[in-house]
């Protein structure tokens, strides 16, 4: 692992002139059979540049639904959603695939490695979907797995590592493109308390030092108020707390 994170104050990142993800009265409706399932009603948000922000609430309370539309792989059913400015539902589906590629990259609970893929090969995957040269990529994957404490690890599949290891290899995964937005779904969902403080602290870091945006999903409310600068509270598919958490920033 490599250094540590030290719990201080520093100088906020967050560009308040220039919401990066913004959701405008979003509605999202299931049809199950002949009735109508509500997940999120009425739900409008911004997300500015720099910010580290936690999606809390129980299990049905819309987080799953939200993060979909978030991260820009739902539409709404009524309502607005802009990616860096530009309302998703304007842009064909080709090139809100190129927007959301180069612009969000995902981390999930489950870690979703392909398990006949060495590490290098799984975080190296993302880049090849977009035809990067392959000397450029491998120095790419070299130095995020070098970031996450993986150096070692470059042949090692998912099955030889712990699972603390896998996360940041997912981690590593998504930060091979560069992202400016990190989707964290539950990532420490499947950890012990210890590996699951030391994936918080590489997001920390990438927030702090690399002013990455970090929208976080999770049902716990004391990681979301130390490590987050927001958070957006939902209940029954509606926002009741959107606060900002000033210590962290």
């Amino acid at each position: 692992m490599e250094s540590k994170i030290k719990n201080k104050k520093i100088k906020s990142n967050i560009n308040n002139d220039k919401p990066i993800v913004k959701l405008q009265n979003v509605s999202k409706i299931y049809q199950m059979g002949e009735v109508q399932v509500p997940a999120l009603s009425g739900v409008s948000v911004e997300i500015f540049e720099g910010e580290f922000v936690a999606i809390i609430g129980s299990s049905g309370s819309g987080k799953s639904t939200m993060m979909n539309l978030v991260g820009c792989l739902d539409t709404p059913s009524i309502g607005e959603i802009y990616l860096k400015g530009q309302d998703i539902s304007k842009l064909t589906e080709s090139d809100l695939s190129t927007l959301r590629g180069k612009s969000v990259g995902f981390i999930f609970q489950q870690y979703n490695l392909l398990p006949t893929l060495s590490t290098f090969k799984n975080v190296k995957l993302p880049l090849e979907l977009q035809e990067m040269d392959d000397d450029t990529a491998d120095q790419r994957v070299t130095e995020v797995l070098k970031s996450v404490g993986l150096a070692t690890k470059h042949h090692h599949y998912p099955k030889q590592l712990s699972g603390g290891q896998q996360q940041r290899v997912s981690i590593a995964r998504c930060l091979a493109a560069n992202p400016e937005i990190i989707l964290a779904d539950e990532p420490t969902g499947a950890l012990d308390s210890v590996t699951g403080t030391e994936v918080l602290e590489i997001l920390t870091n990438l927030w702090k030092k690399e002013r990455k945006t970090i929208i976080m999903i999770t049902h716990d409310l004391k990681l979301a108020k130390k490590y987050a600068s927001k958070v957006i509270e939902l209940k029954d598919g509606k926002i009741i707390k959107n606060v900002s958490n000033k210590q962290d920033i």
